[in-house]
Order: C-alpha cells, then sequence, then structure tokens
C-alpha cells in the first residue's frame, strides 16, 4: 500500500509482539492499543496557530506527540502523522460555545507589527494576514526543529496549513447539511447541530442539558437568535469583508476552527478512523468533541479509536502569565542560553498525564542529566571498535520499552536509563547499540540547531588560527564562544563547540 506521501508500507515486517497500553480520554480508562492496520500507525495531533511564537505550554503538548510516535517507532510501528497549522478561523472565544470573539490571525497582525517596528520581523506587509501566517509558521517549526520534532522535518507534507485545504473542508460541510447535522441559519453561516449528534459530550463528560444551562453570558443574543441550540457550532461564516476569505455555496467568507482538522486529518491520513488522536487537555473542549461530531456525523465511524492529551504546563507552580512574568517562549529560554536539546528534555520528563511544574533549577537540573547522557554516550564511542545489533529483547531496552508501553512512563524509562549508566557496562559495542536505540526516543545527543553556522565558523576560525600559529588568536576565539555560553573542544580532528548545559 502506498500513502499520500510515497511510502510503502506493504513490505514493512509486523511490530513485535509488545502489549501497549494507553490512557484514552474517550472511554476514561487505560486501554491496550491495537492499530487497525499493523504495523501502520495513524496519528494526528493538533498544532499551533500561528498568530505568534509557541510558548513552552504549547510545546509540552507538541513534544508529548513526538515522545508518542517515537516510542511507537522503537516498538516497530510505522507512524504516519500529520500536525495541522491553523492560519485562519481560530477565534479568541472559541474556547467558549460562541465561537466569537476576534480572529487570531488579527491578533497576529498587530505583533507582527510590534515586531516588524522592533526589528525582528521582515516581511513586507504586516497587514497581510498571510505573511502573518507565513512568518509565524516558519518561526513554529525553526521551534520545532530545535526541539527535535520529528514531524517538523516533515514540513510541509505531513504539516498542513489549513489554507490549502479549504476545499476539503467545504466538502465535509456539505456532507453533514445533506446528512442533517449541519443547517444554515437565516444570516447564511452554517452551524453543526449538536442534537442531531447523541454523543455530543462524551468525551469531556459534558451533557446538552449542562451545556444550555451554562450558556448565559457566553453566547451573544445575536448569535443565540441564528442557532437552534446554545451549543451548536461554526462551520462556515459567510464574511465578503473578512481578509481571508473563499468563495462557498454558503458565502465568500472562511471556515470555522473545529471544521479545519476533521478534515486534514481524514484527507491526508486516507482514513475514516485514525488509530491516535493526541493534543492539550485545552483541546478536550470544545474543539476535540466538535471533531467527533463532525468526523463521525459525516461518515458514520469513529473517528479515532484512542484519545490521548498532556496536561497543562506549569511555570513556577501557577499557569503560564505575561502579567505573572513567567511566561516563556522557546526563544525567550534560548536567549537566556538555555540549550534546546534541554527544554526538551525538560518538557519530556514529566508523565503526560500529570501538570508539569518549571522552574529555572528545573531546567539546571535537566541541563546536568543531558550532560550526564551525553559524556556517558561519548565515553562509549571513544571505547567501541564496531557496532553491535541489539534488539527489544535486550533486558535494558525491554525496561525501557516496557515502561513507555506503560501508558508512556517516561519516569520510570528514565530510571531506567540511569541506572543502567550507573553500572558502567562493560560491553561498549554493545552498550553502544543500546544507547543509540534509546536516544532514538530521548533525541539529546545531537548539538541544537539554529545558531550552528556562526558556531561553526568561528570553530574553524579557531583551527585556522592555530595552524597560522597565531595562538594568541585562537585563545581569544575560543574564550569568545566560552563567554557565550559554549563549551569548546579541540582535538586532532578540529575545534568543536556546542552549548554548555549547566
Amino acid at each position: 500500500m502506498i500513502d499520500d506521501f510515497g511510502n510503502d508500507h506493504t513490505t514493512r515486517h509486523r511490530a513485535p509482539p509488545m502489549q501497549i497500553r494507553f490512557y484514552n480520554t474517550l472511554t476514561h480508562q487505560v486501554e491496550t492499543f491495537e492499530p487497525l492496520e499493523p504495523p501502520t500507525v495513524t496519528m494526528y495531533n493538533c498544532g499551533p496557530t500561528v498568530y505568534d511564537y509557541g510558548h513552552i505550554g504549547n510545546f509540552r503538548s507538541f513534544l508529548f506527540a513526538d515522545l508518542l510516535r517515537r516510542f511507537l517507532e522503537l516498538a516497530g510501528y510505522d507512524v504516519r502523522q500529520v500536525m495541522n497549522v491553523t492560519d485562519v478561523g481560530h477565534m479568541t472565544e472559541d474556547d467558549l460555545a460562541d465561537g466569537g470573539g476576534e480572529d487570531k490571525m488579527q491578533v497576529g497582525r498587530r505583533r507582527l507589527k510590534e515586531a516588524k517596528k522592533s526589528g525582528v520581523a521582515d516581511v513586507s506587509d504586516p497587514d497581510d494576514p498571510f505573511q502573518v501566517a507565513a512568518f509565524f509558521t516558519g518561526a513554529f517549526i525553526e521551534d520545532a526543529r530545535r526541539l527535535r520534532m520529528r514531524i517538523a522535518d516533515e514540513y510541509p507534507g505531513r504539516v498542513p496549513r489549513a489554507t490549502d485545504h479549504i476545499a476539503p473542508m467545504q466538502d465535509l460541510i456539505r456532507r453533514l447539511i445533506e446528512k442533517g447535522h449541519a443547517y444554515v441559519s437565516d444570516d447564511g453561516a452554517v452551524y453543526y447541530s449538536v442534537e442531531t449528534f447523541p454523543d455530543y459530550g462524551r468525551l469531556s463528560g459534558n451533557t446538552l442539558d449542562q451545556l444550555r444551562g451554562g450558556a448565559g453570558g457566553r453566547i451573544s443574543d445575536e448569535h443565540q437568535a441564528q442557532k437552534r441550540h446554545p451549543a451548536d457550532f461554526l462551520l462556515w461564516k459567510p464574511d465578503s469583508g473578512h481578509l481571508m476569505k473563499w468563495d462557498a455555496p454558503w458565502g465568500e467568507g472562511y471556515p470555522g476552527w473545529h471544521i479545519e482538522c476533521s478534515a486534514m486529518a481524514m484527507h491526508l491520513l486516507g482514513r475514516e478512523t485514525i488509530d491516535l488522536h493526541t493534543g492539550g487537555e485545552d483541546n478536550i473542549f470544545p474543539h476535540h468533541e466538535c471533531e467527533i461530531a463532525q468526523s463521525t456525523g459525516a461518515s458514520g465511524a469513529p473517528f479515532a479509536r484512542m484519545w490521548m492529551h498532556a496536561r497543562f504546563l506549569l511555570v513556577d507552580g501557577e499557569k503560564m502569565s505575561k502579567s505573572r512574568g513567567n511566561f516563556y517562549t522557546v526563544r525567550d529560554l534560548v536567549d537566556r542560553g538555555i540549550d534546546p536539546v534541554v527544554i526538551r528534555y525538560e518538557l519530556i520528563k514529566a508523565p503526560y498525564r500529570s501538570n508539569a511544574n518549571l522552574t529555572l533549577s528545573d531546567l539546571s537540573d535537566s541541563g546536568k542529566a543531558v550532560q550526564r547522557l551525553r559524556r556517558f554516550a561519548e565515553g562509549l564511542e571513544q571505547r567501541s571498535t564496531g557496532e553491535a545489533e541489539v534488539d527489544l529483547s535486550h533486558p535494558v531496552l525491554a525496561r525501557f520499552a516496557g515502561a513507555l508501553a506503560d501508558d508512556l512512563n517516561i519516569a520510570e524509562a528514565l530510571a531506567t536509563v540511569f541506572t543502567w549508566i550507573g553500572e558502567d557496562p562493560p560491553d561498549a559495542d554493545e552498550a553502544l547499540a543500546v544507547w543509540r536505540r534509546i536516544d532514538s526516543v530521548l533525541d539529546v545527543m545531537r548539538v541544537a540547531v539554529g545558531d550552528d553556522d556562526d558556531v561553526s565558523g568561528r570553530c574553524r576560525a579557531i583551527d585556522d588560527a592555530r595552524r597560522d600559529r597565531d595562538f594568541d588568536t585562537a585563545d581569544q576565539l575560543r574564550q569568545g564562544l566560552i563567554d557565550d555560553g559554549y563549551e569548546v573542544m579541540t582535538t586532532q580532528e578540529g575545534t568543536t563547540a556546542r552549548r554548555s548545559l549547566t
């Protein structure tokens, strides 16, 4: 079978017989994970709304999905992951039943103008929402690559932009209207009728009566007059004055936020039922609840067999807030001299079903942990004389993978790793092979990207100065890198540098 990305799944061996159990938000219990067509796993996770730089709370959820994918690949599965980019239609009040407020891309326009004034953003027209989206999409992909998110290397094929998939969204809306799940209101807007879908609320634990009773103050009189039920949500908004608009049978306008993910997941993964759908806990309601109603309403089949959600990231024990001074983007932390790989480690080390709490002290501890792992691996590389072959039957890998198979128990998996390296395994070839399988999941060995070209150039300059026997210049260049937070190493092969982790 050839998928939409040209990958041949017919020649892959089946995944090894490992029982994997995850907590399914839909059923509220831990269940055995069984993909529909092993060894293929279809996986969708909600990506960013690109109206600003991604903050570390966003990336907690994205890295949870990355860890999940990497574990499944370690277990022998072929994971086909799609993560969307929302660049239209996400309103500032989409967490309410109304789905109203200001389009977040309008918010992005203001922020991009501020960035342009400060000389940070190189765009010709910050009033153009398409340029706003392109700028912040590029920034997101850059940050995702810094944090070693595997999906970022598959951009743009498996990281689709909503604005490139308007046609599948409109097709899905037509199907919902034809099946009686959606209706056109008097003002031309298309709404999903939640009363036509008996399971609406199953994921989040809401009922229609609860949603009706809690609608006061959450829905404007203007919008309520157009709806059959307060929880009915927008599929298409006619608005010829909107800067991002497309022709449609219901009037020139733009799609609602929820329809985007349903359409792109089914279109790009080629399935009406996918194996895994992930996101942050803030996506459970209304976004994922609405996705289920739309997708199952149109196809008659379950949308996703398993739903998994990462809990919130706290900073200093509190929710992130600019007013509290504890709000950080990835770039904020990198600008403080923190290696992106340390940020990655910090954001994946806590169990996904518990609130993670980040402090600057925790980041320092994570830096020390990554440093220990790197020094262990470097020691193995120096001692190794050849490449051994290991599989998941190896005792260390069996414990590591077994922990992750238990609802992605990363804490136990890391404990296994640190216990093992503390034992100083004698067979360097075998240990190095084991470590490389482990690091295919953790991915903490590679030097972080971002300013690599600049650092590499400065390292070459050190080597040039040494060849010219200009040792004073070489020492000055070396000290400059050290002052900028790098560890500098010179060997017979030349000079290398990486950001200090402590």
